[in-house]
């Protein structure tokens, strides 16, 4: 036999019965369990020793401290502020609420005496513990969810249109340039053996073969001091026409020769 289901299918209300009985039945069955709560915890206060009217007050401090805690706890969101403070308080009322009414019904069946120093004492701490814990709850800032007010704006898709072909445009030809020329490399400088003959090399720019005259005077105009004939002729002007034998064929320059 397959499983019945009972429930209503989607989107078809319940029938009216269900829905009165929900909605009427909860406040009743609220109002119920408080009424019966009420002797076994007005009992616990007269034990405490509370006399009337105060006595009335302990069923406020526990059965509807307990639905306080509870419907706080799970109205505050997940994470917020406060949320496991008055879980933890709703379960603590839950227990004092279950303990006064258990106490209550076994003083008065006789199976406990209700005259103990500790159940004093335990039912002398519950109204300020109440009121600290509620303005605890009452203190702690509860997140308000601000609607959104934006607005969707609808997607507008735009279609594009394929665009014509343009022709291409042929870019005109470089100008050729000529052939670079290329430079003759630079001459490697000469390295004389002796330094002094770099001032007797510039006297055969002028195209002639100088004379030995002016290459003393270009020796001591070069700080060399005073060189022998036979030195500038023979080791000087010899190594400088080494070199560059082209040198030795110029003309001899006219002036002082000695």
């Amino acid at each position: 036999m397959a499983e019945q289901n009972l429930s209503a299918p989607p989107g078809q209300r319940p029938p009216w019965y269900a829905r009165t009985a929900t909605s009427a039945g909860r406040p009743a069955v609220l109002a119920a369990t408080l009424v019966m709560s009420m002797p076994g915890e007005y009992h616990v206060a007269k034990i405490a020793g509370w006399s009337d009217p105060w006595a009335y007050g302990m069923p406020f401090a526990l059965s509807a401290y307990a639905g306080i805690a509870a419907v706080v706890a799970a109205t505050r969101p997940k994470g917020a502020r406060g949320r496991t403070s008055a879980q933890l308080g709703a379960g603590f009322a839950i227990v004092l609420a279950l303990a006064a009414q258990v106490v209550a019904h076994l003083v008065q069946t006789g199976h406990m005496n209700g005259n103990q120093a500790w159940l004093i004492a335990v039912t002398s701490m519950v109204p300020p513990a109440v009121l600290a814990h509620l303005l605890h709850l009452a203190a702690t800032p509860t997140p308000v969810v601000t609607p959104s007010t934006s607005v969707v704006a609808p997607v507008v898709e735009r279609v594009e249109q394929p665009a014509e072909p343009r022709p291409a445009v042929i870019p005109p030809p470089l100008p050729v340039e000529p052939p670079a020329i290329e430079q003759p490399p630079a001459p490697t400088p000469i390295r004389y053996r002796d330094a002094r003959c770099t001032a007797i090399r510039p006297l055969y720019n002028d195209g002639a073969r100088p004379g030995t005259a002016a290459m003393r005077d270009a020796l001591l105009a070069a700080g060399h001091g005073r060189v022998g004939d036979s030195t500038i002729r023979g080791t000087l002007r010899a190594e400088v026409e080494e070199h560059e034998p082209h040198l030795a064929a110029l003309p001899p320059a006219i002036g002082r020769t000695a």
